[in-house]
């Protein structure tokens, strides 16, 4: 979270200079959080909570609506606040790579756990929504070596999940995520129906998001994430 918001704030300020943004993260940037799903999504939220006559429930409740409504209030495209959070994660790992790194706070047991993969004989990848760059260094700073990085330029989760799959259908894909909407669209997928989907208990959930699971999405806490594959549910 301290990252997300330091990165998305000096992107917003690059965009709008003229608006007033705490250092520290509001409030309403964690609420937002569980529903941002792309990198420019956390830009368009910081030059939202800019505004003082924000009402941050009714985002809460249309948070789509939200989106489209700030791209227009804000003269802005996906693509021009893309570019600029990269710029700024950018200029961060150039001037001060130990610094950046150092606003990362891994969840309590994580890089152990995917550090035990490989003497498990388990390949892992990352699929992420960050750029491929950003997500190298991140895990290269905790010592993490999964066997392929994608980025948000490798295309979405599922496409990049059907591209593995295609290319090896003789080994099982387990994927395990933190947004259920994700695995959601997974499920619904064609050509994905064999990929085991796992939804941690633990990240930028909702309030509701653990209950009532569908078929096929099953929940993962940290003590089973953190035992041998075969006791995964």
């Amino acid at each position: 979270m301290a990252e997300y918001w330091w990165s998305a704030r000096l992107a917003a300020l690059a965009l709008h200079p003229e608006v007033q943004l705490p250092a520290v993260a509001p409030p309403g940037f964690a609420r937002l959080r569980p529903l941002i799903h792309k990198g420019w999504e956390m830009v368009l939220a910081a030059l939202e909570l800019s505004r003082p006559d924000l009402d941050l429930e009714a985002c809460l409740v249309d948070y789509r609506g939200l989106l489209q409504a700030a791209l227009e209030r804000w003269q802005l495209t996906p693509e021009q606040l893309q570019g600029a959070l990269e710029d700024r994660r950018h200029r961060a790992l150039v001037q001060d790579r130990a610094a950046w790194l150092a606003l990362h706070h891994p969840y309590p047991g994580v890089p152990e756990r995917l550090a035990r993969l490989a003497a498990e004989g388990s390949d892992w990848v990352v699929l992420t929504t960050k750029g491929r760059a950003f997500a190298c260094e991140l895990l290269a700073g905790h010592g993490l070596e999964p066997l392929a990085v994608f980025g948000h330029e490798q295309g979405t989760k599922p496409e990049v999940l059907l591209r593995l799959a295609q290319e090896r259908p003789d080994i099982s894909l387990w994927f395990v995520e933190d947004r259920r909407p994700t695995l959601e669209q997974v499920r619904s997928t064609p050509g994905l129906e064999a990929v085991r989907c796992f939804l941690v208990s633990w990240g930028y959930l909702g309030p509701q998001d653990c209950q009532g699971l569908p078929q096929g999405i099953l929940l993962l806490e940290p003590d089973r994430f953190a035992a041998p594959l075969a006791d995964w549910p």
